[in-house]
């Protein structure tokens, strides 16, 4: 049995082998959003993880949004979410955020 707890996009709880199917079967299923800063070379991507990244109290963080420059793993910025609809006005957020920075 796994110590994790997996949820699907709509925050139910999922099985683990239901989560790898989700994500294997349907490679834009884990994808909420990604953008490509034109003249500013960074990526943003909003995923939805399935996987609870709340570490302590509070309710799920099931999805993230990163930021990356050009070229690059590097995390710029960084922000976590408990829905889909908080992961869509986060990575819009996030693009109006980095859209304008050098």
């Amino acid at each position: 049995m796994s110590p994790f707890q997996y949820y699907n996009r709509d925050g139910a709880p999922i099985t683990f082998d239901d989560w790898v199917r989700l994500n294997r079967h349907d490679p834009q299923y884990y994808r909420v959003a990604l953008d490509y800063l034109r003249g500013t070379g960074r990526t943003i991507s909003t995923v939805a993880l399935g996987l609870d990244h709340q570490y302590g109290e509070g309710p799920p963080l099931i999805f993230e949004t990163m930021v990356f420059p050009s070229g690059s793993w590097d995390v710029l910025d960084m922000a976590r979410y408990s829905t889909l609809a908080e992961a869509q006005a986060g990575h819009a957020e996030m693009v109006i955020k980095w859209q304008g920075q050098q």
